[in-house]
């Protein structure tokens, strides 16, 4: 079977269900496992956010979105020579990823038979549902069964862990400049780690937020999880938030909560790796009853001096 992977998560899942040598095309953003770097890329990011600042970035996508103007482009000329029997995409978000409806136009122009699988995932059960999805369609429904069940088995066990603990203010910072909430799955992530993320919109869009109302939540931790970047970049860019008034009178910050992640790894993409993610959140909010070693390629508690005086250092790649 030739199966395409036009998203990130995707890419994981088919790679978790053991189809990996059967993937003939990726995207440019698909970097796990390291294999997937390998694949043909079938998908390209028409902004390089590498040389552009959040506010740059977010700039071009408004641009973009006000235009009509998509994100990504397609190797048209990948897929007609190898022309793929199924196509798995997602219509979440045109920033994360290609249009679907992009993607239809495509395929219809290249074989009447692929068989396009679109996945919408909200919530943790939508993505535990998406794995079964991708499954079906790519002949691996018992792998597929398999690996949720014992994604199942880790989401009860860090639920069952939180039941009963105090539950802090937890602010989960998904874009620096402008300032935006979390959405989708992750407020029911902090939910099950046992906080509480009043700030969040579960089931929803991420969305842009007036730094007042951070003032006014005043968390008690905060979880830097820049879109689509990963540690080193949550730090680097931390200065954008620490410039807003107020920021050292936040809880989190006065006692030293404040969390760097690998966003892109773990919360952005709606993949397995998410109760990965999920994990990790539950030592950062409760230490006491999850301890608090975690890998600092995934998550690194930001350092007090570092949150004192912020402004002061210059922004570069070694802020750890």
């Amino acid at each position: 079977m030739r199966i395409y992977s036009f998203i990130p998560s995707a890419t994981e899942m088919v790679y978790a269900l053991g189809l990996g040598d059967q993937l003939c095309g990726v995207t440019q953003e698909c970097d796990y496992p390291a294999d997937a770097r390998t694949k043909p890329i079938a998908i390209r990011s028409l902004v390089d956010s590498s040389s552009l600042s959040q506010r740059e970035i977010d700039d071009k996508v408004v641009e973009s979105m006000n235009h009509g103007h998509g994100l990504y482009s397609i190797d048209k000329n990948l897929l007609k020579e190898n022309k793929p029997d199924v196509v798995i995409t997602q219509e979440l978000c045109d920033v994360c990823s290609v249009s679907l409806r992009d993607v239809l136009s495509t395929v219809s122009e290249l074989s009447g038979s692929c068989d396009v699988v679109s996945l919408k995932p909200r919530g943790l059960d939508g993505v535990l549902e998406d794995i079964t999805t991708v499954g079906r369609a790519c002949g691996a429904e018992r792998e597929a069964a398999s690996l949720v069940e014992s994604l199942e088995a880790r989401i009860r066990a860090v639920s069952e862990r939180a039941e009963g603990l105090d539950r802090p203010r937890v602010f989960c910072v998904e874009w620096f400049d402008p300032v935006f909430a979390s959405g989708h799955w992750v407020p029911e992530m902090v939910d099950i780690a046992g906080g509480r993320d009043a700030l969040g919109m579960a089931g929803q869009d991420s969305r842009k937020i007036a730094w007042d109302l951070v003032l006014q939540y005043d968390p008690e931790v905060m979880i830097l999880m820049p879109c689509g970047f990963e540690t080193g970049r949550a730090l680097q860019d931390l200065p954008l938030l620490a410039k807003n008034g107020g920021w050292h009178a936040l809880a989190a910050v006065k006692s030293g909560a404040v969390f760097a992640t690998n966003g892109s790894a773990y919360y952005s993409r709606p993949g397995p790796r998410l109760v990965d993610g999920l994990e990790l959140m539950a030592k950062m909010i409760h230490p006491e009853a999850f301890g608090s070693e975690m890998p600092a390629d995934r998550a690194t508690k930001v350092g007090l001096q570092l949150l004192q005086e912020p402004q002061q250092r210059q922004i570069s790649g070694d802020l750890r």
